[in-house]
């Protein structure tokens, strides 16, 4: 199998099980956990760093049309004076698939895009070469897949392992 191929079914499978994370979470969980670890604000965390490592660099990344300042960290800003995210209103779970839809309508084309051969990510707090980050990315997405699974058990409303995408 090609290497982009592998990427892109890689990726719609990730997207795929937290697709149905945001899908199946209980009202009363959308918003539960401690501060800044709501599961609306895991699963906005997780959609927003696979929307912008899908970029070929930083300055290429334009946000979400609905993207609030911020709301993508679960700790600490991390630049100066490295506060606490603020509390904001949850993005309604409409709202997120909504996201959820244009990131994985970017996934082919974005893989398509980047150099995978480049032996920068194009992010400077990622030293590492841009395959390596890209399997990195959808790591990343599963990791907070896991997160959200771990809430989603007790509830029965865990997603389904996907191994391939759409």
């Amino acid at each position: 199998m090609e290497t982009r191929a592998a990427l892109k079914s890689q990726y719609h499978a990730a997207l795929a099980m937290l697709r149905q994370a945001i899908e199946r979470c209980p009202d009363d969980l959308w918003t539960a956990g401690e501060h800044p670890r709501a599961f609306w604000r895991i699963a906005y965390h997780a959609l927003f760093y696979t929307h912008l490592y899908l970029q070929p660099n930083h300055d290429a990344f334009r946000p979400w049309e609905e993207h609030r300042d911020d709301c993508q960290f679960l700790d600490a800003v991390p630049w100066p004076p490295h506060a606490q995210p603020p509390e904001v209103a949850p993005y309604a779970r409409e709202q997120l698939l909504a996201y959820w839809r244009f990131c994985d309508e970017m996934i082919d084309a974005g893989v398509d895009r980047v150099d995978l051969d480049a032996p920068e990510s194009g992010f400077p707090w990622y030293r590492m070469p841009k395959l390596d980050h890209q399997m990195v990315n959808i790591r990343h997405i599963q990791q907070h897949v896991g997160q959200l699974a771990e809430r989603l058990i007790p509830a029965g409303a865990d997603p389904d392992w996907i191994g391939s995408g759409p």
